[in-house]
Parts: structure tokens; C-alpha cells; sequence
């Protein structure tokens, strides 16, 4: 049942696009860049107060919720292995993971083994406790399946400056969760080292909009990269968030992801 559900959305965000007919068009809908302590953005345009599906990006959070329950104790444990019936749309998907492997191939099946093992109450609790969003992880109408979909395109919503500002008091030491929790996340996020002696942690995500009915707009992706760089004493967190009008020839999140990095640090940009 799961698998029919997220078929529509996974499938964008974790295989290899088909090339559409044309190019895409890609709208930015929100590039935000705040460095810890300082009084105005490095980056701030569009949108950013529009909320969408978290996708992927919610890993960051289920990470937290998995090393502060115990659930998840290190970048190589537990190993849980495939089953027939998990969500299986990328070969790498089809092998024991780790939550190392698990964020570096975005493992759908993985994040949900995680969350109902929380359970509903610690889950909903966590999402709460975070302020995360709109904090409803219903998932979608008359399913009962947000303990395992509510960030893929569904009831869970959240904006470019939530994300920063979840972000933000993550690295302050201001959510109800370990200290090591926090570094364990750290440890096994996308890393990239672009420039002077920056290095930036992060995760993409992809998914489909709702359109003004409340159906999914099949084909006019989004993509998410949110995270953080350090440097020193300086850490500026961000998020972006890109919309397309067809399906692009890329990963959605890998678009926003190599945009942002751009904005950052190309010649001129804030933290070039």
C-alpha cells in the first residue's frame, strides 16, 4: 500500500529524470542565507514564507528523532535489510542501509522504518516539539499513513524561513534532543567543501505541489536543498527552494542544490 502511495512523488525525486520535450523552466522560489548572529540576511529574495512538502529534507529531522530515541546509534548502526514491498525505486535501495547510506542515497524505506518504530505519539510529539512547519503529519485525507508519508507530498508543510529557523535553533543547542543527536546528523550529511576553507552540510529534496483543488501537480516538480556552512566561527544556514513547469532533466534537488552553492560562493557572491 505504501509503495502505490509514494509512487508519484518518489520516483521524481530519487531516480534519474527522463529528458522532457523542451527544457524546464525553473522559478526560484526562495534563496535564504542567514549567518548565526547577524542582524540581515547574506541572501533573502522571493517567497520564502510559502510553505510546501518538506520531502527529503525531513530526513535532517527524523535523523534527530532517531538518535535521541536510541533508535539510530551511529553512521554504521543499525543496518536494517531490504524487504520485498519497501519502496524500491533506486537500485541502492535494494540492499541492507545504514543511516550513513541511508541520507547518502535518500532512502525512502529507511526514514519510515524509523517512524514507526517512534510510533504515532513520539512522532507527532518530535514534529511539535520542533515547531517543524505546519506540524501535521496527518498525511493525506482518509489514508491514516502520516506515520509514513506525511513529508512526501502531503500534510506536512513547510516554508524556506522555517527551514532556516529550525535549522538555526538545531545548531544553538534549542531543540528538545541530544547534543549528540545533533552531531550524529552532522556526521553523516551531504558534505561540499566550495571555497576558502568553507564547508557546507546539507540535504536535497524533491516532490509535487498541490495545485488550488488540493491534487498534486503531477509533472511541475519542486526541489529543496537546505543546510548550513561553516567556516571557522562563522556558520550561515540556508534553504532554497525551486520550482519547475516540467519535469527537468535533473534532480530537482540537485538543481536547487548546485544554485545555492552558487549564490553563496561564485565570484561576487556573499561568501566568495
Amino acid at each position: 500500500m505504501i509503495r502505490t502511495v509514494l509512487t508519484a512523488t518518489i520516483s521524481l525525486m530519487t531516480l534519474a529524470p527522463l529528458a522532457s520535450q523542451g527544457a524546464a523552466s525553473e522559478r526560484v522560489i526562495c534563496p535564504l542565507a542567514q549567518e548565526i548572529g547577524a542582524p540581515a540576511p547574506l541572501l533573502s529574495q522571493g517567497q520564502c514564507g510559502t510553505r510546501i512538502s518538506p520531502a527529503s529534507t525531513f530526513k535532517i529531522a527524523i535523523s534527530l528523532m532517531g538518535f535521541d530515541s536510541g533508535i539510530l546509534t551511529g553512521p554504521d548502526t543499525p543496518e536494517w535489510p531490504f524487504q520485498p514491498g519497501y519502496p524500491d525505486w533506486r537500485g541502492e535501495w535494494k540492499q541492507p542501509t545504514t543511516p550513513a547510506s541511508w541520507l547518502t542515497y535518500s532512502v525512502v524505506w529507511y526514514s519510515q522504518q524509523i517512524t514507526q518504530r517512534l510510533g504515532p505519539d513520539r512522532f507527532d510529539a518530535y514534529v511539535r516539539a520542533f515547531g517543524y512547519g505546519n506540524q501535521d503529519v496527518s498525511g493525506d485525507p482518509g489514508q491514516q499513513n502520516g506515520l509514513t508519508n506525511a513529508w512526501l507530498s502531503s500534510s506536512l508543510q513547510i516554508s524556506a524561513s522555517e527551514q532556516v529557523a529550525f535549522l538555526t535553533r538545531m545548531l544553538a543547542g534549542g531543540l528538545p534532543v541530544s547534543d549528540d543527536s545533533v552531531a550524529q546528523t552532522r556526521a553523516i550529511l551531504d558534505r561540499h567543501s566550495p571555497r576558502g576553507g568553507w564547508q557546507t552540510f546539507g540535504k536535497t529534496g524533491a516532490g509535487l505541489p498541490f495545485g488550488p483543488d488540493g491534487t498534486r501537480l503531477r509533472g511541475q516538480p519542486f526541489g529543496w536543498y537546505v543546510g548550513w556552512a561553516e567556516n571557522g566561527d562563522r556558520t550561515v544556514v540556508f534553504a532554497r527552494l525551486v520550482r519547475f513547469d516540467t519535469r527537468p532533466d535533473r534532480t530537482p534537488g540537485d538543481i536547487a542544490r548546485d544554485g545555492l552553492l552558487q549564490a553563496l560562493f561564485a565570484s561576487g557572491g556573499p561568501l566568495s
